[in-house]
């Protein structure tokens, strides 16, 4: 699936529950679910700065495409992450940079999280797109 796809897939799977306590649950689902990163990988190089919670963010480069591995101390933030994850991994760098985020807004997402919650949401997607330059850039290298 493309990027966009998986945003509409997400989009669709949002919008048939009825309340925010029933997609605040699917967050929370997805944080039980996501696998997380291993305890010895953690490491200060990975934290996103600007989250609540500490969430750790580990790129891997296989084949020209980015995939990502996600975890936190806290499941809404590690669920949220891991939507992020199902979205812009398995990709290339360019498309992951270029794609478009406004679906976060059609789902209500932003308006839903409390402000600190939303900057960490923000500041989880800033550095998927960071990442993504960079091993863009790096891919453009002779």
């Amino acid at each position: 699936m493309t990027i966009s796809e998986k945003q509409r897939a997400i989009t669709e799977e949002f919008l048939s529950f009825a309340d925010w306590q029933e997609r605040y649950e699917m967050l929370i689902d997805m944080g039980k679910s996501s696998p997380g990163i291993p305890e010895g990988e953690k490491n200060d190089s990975l934290l996103i700065e600007g989250c609540q919670s500490k969430v750790w963010l580990k790129p891997e480069w296989k084949d020209g495409v980015l995939y990502f591995y996600a975890d936190s101390d806290a499941l809404i933030p590690k669920g949220i992450a891991g939507l992020l994850i199902r979205i812009f991994s398995g990709h290339k760098p360019q498309d992951i940079a270029e794609a478009d985020t406004g679906f976060l807004d059609s789902i209500g997402l932003r308006q839903f999280l409390s402000p600190m919650r939303s900057n960490g949401l923000s500041a989880m997607l800033s550095q998927i797109k960071l990442y993504a330059l960079a091993y863009q850039a790096r891919a453009e290298q002779p």
